[in-house]
C-alpha cells in the first residue's frame, strides 16, 4: 500500500494555491495537512476552491502550522518576499519545500541546499512546473549549441511582479552553460528609447512582455545564416503545472539537498 503524503499548501488562496489544493484534495497518493492563507484564514479548505468540506480550516501562520500539524512537504506558491523565509522554516521543521515561488538570490539557494542536507531532506525550488515548458527549455539549450545567436521573449499577465520570469532566467542560464559567451548585434547599435532591445544576459537579449488576458508563454529565437528557428511554449491555465506538482512533491521524498529546476526530473 502507497504512504500518504502529507502535504501544506502555502499561498492557499492565490490562483495557482487554489489549483495546488485541488490537486492534492483529489488525488489519492496526497492527503491535505494544512492549507496556509492570510487572507481566507477560518474558510475550510474544501470549499474555497468549489470542492466538497474537507474540515481543514485555512490558517494564516506557517510557522505555526508547521509546528501544529505533521507535513512531509510543503508546496510553495507565495511572494518572492516570503520565499527563502518559508523554505527555511519548512526545512527547520523537517518538512520538504518545494517552492514555485521565484525570485532567490545564487546564495540563497546554496544556503537552502546545505541546510536540506544537513536535515536529509530534500528540496525543490522550480521556477516552472509545466512539462512542456521544461522540454522548451532542453531544446533551447540543445539549439543554442548550433545557434549561438538569440533572444528570449516571455509573455505574462500584467499582474506578474517579476520581470524577467523565472522559466526565462532558468533557460538563459541553461543556454549559457552550453553557449560561448558572446556579445551579439551591431557593436553601434543605439537605444532611442531605454529599454527598447530588453535586458542583456551574456550578450543576448531578454523581453519581458505584461498584458491583461495573457497567461504564460515563452519563445527562444534563433538566428543563423539564412534561417531563423523558433522554440516555443503556451500554457493557458494552471492546471497544466499541477502533474509537474505532484511529481516534484514525490521526487523530494526520494533525495536530500536543494535542486534549483525541475527539468532534473524530466528524463
Amino acid at each position: 500500500m502507497t504512504t500518504l503524503i502529507k502535504v501544506i499548501v502555502a499561498g492557499a488562496g492565490g490562483r495557482m494555491g487554489k489549483e495546488v489544493l485541488k490537486l492534492v484534495l483529489g488525488d489519492k497518493q496526497l492527503e491535505l495537512a494544512a492549507a496556509i492563507g492570510r487572507s481566507d484564514a477560518g474558510k475550510d479548505a474544501g470549499e474555497l476552491v468549489g470542492l466538497p468540506t474537507a474540515h481543514i480550516q485555512v490558517v494564516a501562520d506557517l510557522k505555526q502550522a508547521l509546528a501544529d500539524y505533521p507535513a512531509d512537504v510543503l508546496v510553495d506558491f507565495t511572494t518572492p518576499e516570503y520565499a527563502y523565509e518559508h523554505a527555511s522554516l519548512a526545512i527547520e521543521a523537517g518538512v520538504r519545500p518545494v517552492m514555485g515561488t521565484t525570485g532567490y538570490t545564487t546564495e540563497q539557494i546554496q544556503e537552502l541546499d546545505q541546510k536540506c542536507q544537513a536535515a536529509g531532506l530534500g528540496g525543490l525550488i522550480a521556477p516552472n512546473f509545466s512539462i512542456g515548458a521544461i522540454l522548451m527549455m532542453r531544446f533551447a539549450t540543445q539549439a543554442a549549441k548550433h545557434f549561438p545567436n538569440l533572444e528570449i521573449i516571455e509573455y505574462h499577465g500584467d499582474q506578474k511582479l517579476d520581470a524577467p520570469s523565472g522559466t526565462a532566467v532558468k533557460t538563459a542560464e541553461m543556454i549559457s552553460e552550453v553557449r560561448e559567451s558572446m556579445k551579439q548585434g551591431n557593436p553601434n547599435e543605439k537605444e532611442n528609447i531605454k529599454g527598447a532591445r530588453g535586458g542583456e544576459y551574456d550578450g543576448f537579449r531578454i523581453h519581458s512582455v505584461r498584458l491583461p488576458g495573457v497567461f504564460a508563454q515563452q519563445e527562444v529565437i534563433f538566428g543563423g545564416a539564412g534561417e531563423s528557428l523558433k522554440i516555443r511554449n503556451d500554457s493557458y491555465e494552471r492546471s497544466s503545472y499541477m502533474p509537474g506538482v505532484k511529481l516534484g512533491v514525490q521526487k523530494v521524498m526520494e533525495y536530500s539537498g536543494m535542486i534549483y529546476g525541475f527539468e532534473r526530473f524530466i528524463d
